[in-house]
């Protein structure tokens, strides 16, 4: 998998679809009526349940659940010919018999009555599918690949825009739209991180620590069999989503891997995206391959690539997370020198360990910052970088005047800001909140704040909706936080 050479690549040009250059343009999507109604299948206003039912043992149940419960404010269409209602919504016993326009269908049927839906579908001219139904180019079975081409074929025609088939569906959180079988998707946090996942099991895992962690998102989408929407597709539409701001990818193996990486290297750092590739060893990469019939190709490979494309690489579900909930809260940093002030030494060695690992440097402070420090603190903490600020906890002024001190030293580029509950501290967040809010990050601010629920959550939760940090669970987990907006920054500054 060679990448074109750099010359290349050109900036997004907004003025309308991107122009590619010639190396590109085999690798472009030749469709422009397929991106164009990929805006419509994320933001429809009329959605249809093919295959909708009330019985909790189908599909259809679920999805119709998660339609009518996750606030969309559209038409929602049931389509079951032996039902005269769903959830209390009057049914259609066919796609066509709807009197109006449908905008997107989820198609919840056996996968041999679909063909005959897609041309239904086409013939009332829906503009997007979700195909949820299993049983193509996945199975171990070589009719299931040849009735992929059908319906790939039907829908390439149309210049309709499919995700799936065998997939758990796709949110557009921000329009409230739950187009999958789970309706508990709806509780995540409307945000700006959109994640494109090659698995349905990873969307969930990633989702439910999101809960967990109030991170939030745009859009989730399970890419499933790649019908004709694959990952160079979604790219190519989040680029120029206005409710995005960062791009999360979890892929397995790809068919056609420069068509990703150019998309995403033309974008020219518009957004940031990372990606979790699995399948590095010999029994997941067996694995992946039959998973959703994709190739998946050298590990080493797929790693060169992605950092000549600028996609960042994460290396498990929950570092993914981490590093799109970063680059989504936190600006990128100048350099690679950090401070780490920490309530406890604890904190502050482990976070000190995984940072010298990841190729930050903790820098000496400006001599002014060092007798600041120097000052406010007692000669038995350790007031050289990592500084244990635990001794000063009783006088807010002093912590205030360590931070601001810091945070102005020109040659900190970044704030590592450790705390761990005691009954000592539990004033401490609150101290020093109004002076993280009103530096708003203008370097990069990643903390670790962590106490028993209900104490330091709805201050820390206000934090970083005002942009003033972004918290992780661990120091080791902040520290990494830190190292990825220094990798991307490097990354991204001499491609700009």
């Amino acid at each position: 998998m060679q990448l074109a050479h750099s010359t290349a690549f050109h900036p997004r040009k907004h003025a309308g679809r991107s122009a590619y250059t010639n190396d590109l343009q085999r690798y472009a999507m030749t469709d422009s009526t397929l991106l164009k109604n990929m805006e419509i299948l994320f933001n429809p206003r009329t959605v249809a349940v093919v295959g909708a039912s009330e019985n909790p043992g189908k599909l259809g149940f679920h999805v119709m659940k998660s339609m009518t419960s996750g606030g969309f404010e559209g038409t929602i269409v049931p389509v079951n010919p032996g039902a005269e209602s769903v959830m209390g919504i009057p049914a259609y016993a066919a796609i066509g018999d709807f009197p109006g326009a449908i905008d997107l269908a989820i198609i919840v049927l056996p996968a041999k009555l679909v063909p005959g839906i897609f041309d239904a579908c086409f013939r009332i001219h829906v503009k997007g599918i979700v195909l949820i139904t299993a049983g193509f180019k996945e199975i171990d079975d070589p009719e299931g690949a040849a009735l992929q081409d059908v319906i790939a074929g039907l829908a390439n025609k149309a210049g309709v825009p499919v995700i799936g088939p065998n997939t758990f569906g796709m949110l557009n959180l921000r329009h409230n739209l739950n187009a999958s079988f789970t309706p508990e998707f709806s509780l995540l946090s409307k945000g700006d991180i959109a994640l494109v996942s090659q698995s349905g099991g990873l969307s969930h895992v990633i989702g439910f620590l999101a809960m967990r962690q109030n991170a939030a998102f745009s859009k989730i989408v399970g890419l499933g069999n790649r019908l004709n929407v694959d990952f160079a597709e979604m790219i190519a539409y989040l680029m120029d989503d206005p409710e995005t701001r960062v791009i999360a990818l979890y892929l397995e193996g790809l068919d056609q891997p420069m068509k990703l990486m150019a998309e995403v290297r033309q974008s020219h750092f518009a957004k940031p995206v990372v990606a979790y590739k699995t399948g590095s060893s010999r029994t997941g990469n067996q694995a992946s391959s039959s998973h959703t019939g994709s190739l998946a190709g050298k590990h080493e490979i797929y790693k060169g690539a992605f950092r000549q494309a600028g996609i960042l690489q994460a290396h498990s579900s929950e570092e993914l997370l981490d590093m799109a909930r970063t680059l989504s809260l936190c600006p990128l940093p100048g350099g690679r020198r950090v401070a780490i002030l920490t309530g406890q030494a604890g904190p502050g060695i482990a976070a000190a360990d995984v940072c010298e690992s990841a190729g930050l440097e903790i820098c000496p402070f400006h001599p002014e910052t060092q007798r600041v420090v120097n000052e406010l603190l007692p000669p038995l903490a350790m007031r050289t970088n990592p500084v244990d600020m635990g001794p000063a906890w009783y006088s807010a002024s002093a912590i205030e005047g360590i931070i601001r001190a810091v945070m102005d030293d020109e040659g900190v580029d970044g704030l590592i800001l450790l705390m761990t509950f005691a009954s000592a501290n539990r004033g401490a967040v609150t101290g020093i909140s109004s002076l993280l809010q009103e530096w708003r990050q203008r370097k990069p601010v990643v903390a670790c704040l962590i106490a028993p629920p209900g104490i330091w959550d709805a201050e820390i939760s206000l934090l970083e909706k005002n942009g003033a940090l972004a918290n992780f669970p661990t120091p080791e987990r902040a520290a990494l936080a830190m190292a990825a907006l220094a990798e991307y920054q490097e990354m991204k500054s001499p491609l700009q």
